[in-house]
């Protein structure tokens, strides 16, 4: 007859519980398992299996019980790096998302929008292309693989139990954010300024011709230019793309360090 000793429970509840928790995190955090349309029995049954293969290769537990205020403590801390590496894949693809809705304003597609189910607000439809297109084209680099093996990587780094976190990590990550708007602003940068030029010149022409109704051949041309600067812009937005993702992941790696405590 097999026999399980308490001890023995408490170390394999232990082994699988508090990496469930850090990948859980991540996996609703991130864009891509934390969609909407993904069920949450596949986000919850995916951790688990994660949860259970790398279990081995971790390092030691810290030999604390699960239904303790300490418990709790490393629950949350768990919880709070997984959501840290799930963020810093929401502000990559939130560049693209950026880059949409500059381009959309300029291109008069302001009112071209619908609900998005994921995040709960109104999107611009060319936002939404540039955003199915970077996450086929992550699928595509293999991100979705580089990403959970910085995921598991981290139990390394930041072991289960270290009891603080470097406070620069959070500072870090703030700033971060702002390659949403310069990031963004670089990939539209072709199309808004083009785009600048066209609406500069259609008033300076209304100015000089104001029997002209620009109103009427201003739109259509904005619309027209920016589609055909679109389908320029898309014959090399791999390689920006590229750059995107190995800058994100890198500054992942970063962030992972640097939330270690100092010593």
């Amino acid at each position: 007859m097999v026999e399980v000793t308490f001890a023995q429970l408490q170390g394999w509840l232990v082994a699988f519980l508090w990496p469930f928790a850090r990948i859980t995190a991540f996996l609703a955090a991130s864009p891509l398992w934390g969609h909407g349309s993904v069920p949450n029995q596949a986000k919850v049954g995916l951790a688990a299996l994660i949860a259970i293969v790398i279990a081995p290769i971790l390092p030691a537990m810290p030999d604390v019980a699960v239904m303790s205020w300490a418990g709790v403590g490393i629950m949350i801390e768990q919880i709070l790096i997984g959501l840290a590496i799930g963020l810093v894949m929401h502000i990559i693809f939130a560049v693209v998302q950026a880059a949409g809705d500059f381009i959309g304003l300029q291109m008069g597609l302001a009112f071209a929008s619908f609900f998005d189910t994921s995040s709960g607000t109104n999107i611009m439809v060319l936002s939404r292309i540039l955003y199915m297109i970077t996450l086929l084209m992550f699928l595509a680099f293999n991100g979705h693989l580089m990403v959970l093996e910085t995921l598991v990587m981290s139990f390394q780094t930041l072991p289960i139990g270290i009891g603080t976190f470097n406070p620069g990590a959070f500072e870090l990550l703030a700033r971060y954010a702002g390659t949403i708007f310069a990031s963004g602003m670089l990939l539209a940068l072709p199309l808004v300024g083009s785009l600048l030029t066209i609406n500069l010149a259609l008033g300076i022409l209304n100015r000089s011709a104001p029997q002209l109704t620009v109103f009427n051949i201003g739109f259509p041309t904005s619309l027209i230019v920016g589609l055909i600067l679109m389908m320029v812009l898309m014959t090399d937005i791999s390689r920006f793309l590229q750059r995107l993702f190995s800058q994100g992941l890198a500054f992942m790696q970063e962030l992972i360090e640097t939330m270690a405590p100092l010593t």
